[in-house]
């Protein structure tokens, strides 16, 4: 990641060079403790460049604040379009190796919320104020001992906020916290249990992992081949009894199946020969409304907050396919 240009020569390269040394000193690589990583461990501890070690704090910061604290306090300015490098290379790293804990303050918030905030861990705090102190050696020592332990307790923490969602199957998955989950999750629980009894849960996605749970074989046997680019839906079931492909879209705050959206699910699943049903879900009447100009024809609506009732948009039939979606 390089910095914008600038006239102004960065500041504070020797609080850099131990922040550097901090990061090696537990266990990571010359990719996770170099200058962009050392910038975010400051970052974190929102430590300036004449702060000494035991001043460090635990704020809770995202991307851009991370970029905006080290113009600040270190007048380097990276560039915009470098936030994904600030994330892949240094922040995410932290996260899974628990130097750092993702959404602290709700752990429910959607894996892609542009309020996504990360804060130090607690032992992280106490090991980096020891640094250049008496207590350092003991401390670290401690701290890369029970390493383990505090990932393993992360890891526990962030499995308790997922989602669990029971199929048709009884298997049961999991999704990550917030966003339109909550409703992906009665999609399939309350939906599919009145109006697809039986059906086959064939894929559901998710922000944090778009092939959550993927049946490529069954789709295959149905003559659905799908690429890992494409735009996928949230929910896809098959019907068995009536073999019609279900595909469901929650909708939280965008993504109804409007014209544009049903052509393209049509192509996306050409394959399959039976006939396609468009299902819009929503939480609750009122948003529902908000969209309501949106909504195609020839597409059904269910909300969840109603969940016997299907709102279907043309009258010639209810919960079917339509004929230009059948192959002959």
């Amino acid at each position: 990641m390089s910095p914008s240009p600038s006239r102004t020569k960065p500041r504070g390269g020797r609080k850099l060079k131990e922040a550097m040394t901090i990061l090696r000193a537990i266990g990571f690589g010359p990719k996770q403790s170099n200058e962009v990583a050392g910038y975010v461990l400051l970052a974190f501890l929102d430590l300036g460049p004449y702060d000494s070690w035991d001043a460090s704090r635990q704020p809770l910061r995202g991307i851009t604040p991370i970029i905006d604290f080290v113009a600040s306090k270190y007048r380097l300015r990276y560039a915009p379009n470098t936030r994904e490098t600030v994330r892949d290379e240094a922040v995410k790293y932290f996260v899974e190796e628990g130097l750092v804990v993702k959404n602290p303050d709700d752990p429910s918030r959607p894996t892609n919320s542009g309020k996504t905030v990360y804060q130090i861990e607690r032992t992280a705090l106490a090991l980096c104020r020891a640094f250049k102190t008496n207590a350092w050696e003991v401390t670290l020592k401690r701290y890369l001992s029970t390493r383990e332990e505090i990932k393993r307790e992360l890891r526990r923490d962030r499995e308790l906020a997922r989602i669990p969602v029971r199929l048709p199957s009884s298997s049961e998955i999991t999704l990550s916290p917030g966003g339109q989950n909550p409703l992906i999750k009665a999609f399939i629980e309350d939906f599919c249990t009145r109006f697809v009894p039986g059906g086959v849960v064939l894929y559901v996605g998710d922000a944090e992992n778009k092939f959550q749970y993927f049946e490529t074989d069954y789709f295959k046997k149905l003559g659905v081949v799908i690429d890992s680019a494409a735009k996928m839906p949230d929910v896809v079931v098959h019907d068995s009894k009536r073999d019609w492909l279900v595909i469901g879209e929650a909708v939280t705050s965008a993504g109804v199946v409007d014209g544009k959206r049903r052509r393209e699910l049509k192509e996306l699943f050409a394959g399959f020969r039976s006939g396609l049903v468009f299902v819009t879900a929503f939480e609750t009447r009122d948003v529902m409304g908000r969209f309501l100009s949106q909504i195609s024809w020839e597409t059904e609506v269910w909300i969840a907050e109603d969940p016997d009732h299907v709102v279907h948009f043309n009258g010639e039939r209810f919960l079917g396919p339509y004929p230009d979606t059948v192959l002959v």
